[in-house]
């Protein structure tokens, strides 16, 4: 269908232009509008609820937060139809979302996190990158794609920032822990020549000089992970979602971990950092202003 393609690519350059979605993003939005179209095989204006929920009817063996993701798609796509004023209700609003309980991924302690360290060896240039790398994850509070994007020229030393580009392309500045600052510049000493010219200034670079993949980084945090004997399901995103934790568990301002994380609502770092209510309740009555 034609039509839907030309729909389909208006809605793409919406969502990353308007709406700033990342690429990856923006890409399975619109895989999953065009999966929907082609099973309903209707032209999109002509779209009822009772369309949107036979298509979750035959989507058997997904879970309710892939379904609840898929609606949301299929949300934003009908809600810029109404913005283009293609249609004028969004049938979506007739359907359910799936319930799903709030994700809360694994966190590490402190202990953890020193353990993990300590479990990389310095004998090479391989083992200080990888050190540097934990180190950033982190200190920095970064995402994998974040890490692996980094330039030489992103961090400064003196000043304690890193520069990152993050979702949308949007750039942030991040501070940076003295421990990290230290591995990076031992790193940095030991860094081998990079292969080309894209690749001089890339921050961390695998064995053949040039960028890591984000792959790689997954493999390297697994493989430590099994060396420290910590037996929980951990990934780069663990150290993310420690670090938030621990800044908010140590008395950080909310607002201010939402700018270093480079989340655009306050809501999903609250979901993020999942810190007892008991951290909060002292929090609120160590400062009430009638204690």
């Amino acid at each position: 269908m034609a039509a839907n393609n030309d729909i389909l690519e208006d809605y793409t350059r919406y969502l990353k232009i308007e709406r700033a979605m990342s690429p990856n993003t923006a890409a399975a939005y619109r895989s999953d509008v065009a999966f929907f179209l082609e099973s309903a095989g209707i032209p999109p204006e002509k779209v009822t609820p009772d369309d949107i929920i036979a298509c979750l009817s035959r989507r058997i063996g997904y879970s309710k937060r892939s379904q609840a993701r898929f609606l949301s798609a299929l949300n934003s796509f009908f809600n810029y139809m109404i913005s283009e004023k293609l249609i004028q209700e969004n049938p979506c609003d007739m359907v359910d979302f799936p319930k799903i309980g709030r994700y809360l991924p694994e966190v590490l302690s402190l202990e953890e996190i020193e353990k993990l360290m300590d479990s990389v060896q310095l004998s090479d240039v391989t083992g200080v990158r990888d050190r540097a790398i934990l180190e950033v994850l982190y200190g920095c509070g970064l995402r994998v794609s974040e890490v692996v994007g980094l330039r030489i020229s992103d961090v400064f030393v003196k000043e304690k920032f890193v520069r990152v580009v993050g979702k949308g392309d949007k750039q942030r500045l991040v501070p940076i822990d003295g421990v990290a600052i230290e591995y990076v510049l031992k790193y940095l000493e030991m860094r081998q020549e990079p292969y080309d010219k894209a690749s001089e200034d890339i921050l961390f670079l695998n064995r053949f000089g040039r960028r890591l993949s984000r792959i790689s980084v997954f493999n390297m945090v697994k493989r430590q992970a099994v060396i420290a004997g910590i037996h929980k399901e951990i990934s780069p995103h663990t150290f993310r979602h420690s670090f938030a934790t621990h800044l908010i568990e140590n008395g950080a301002d909310l607002r201010a971990v939402q700018e270093m994380l480079g989340h655009e609502s306050i809501i999903t770092t609250e979901i993020y950092t999942h810190i007892e209510k008991s951290v909060w309740q002292n929090t609120v009555l160590a400062h009430h202003p009638r204690k």
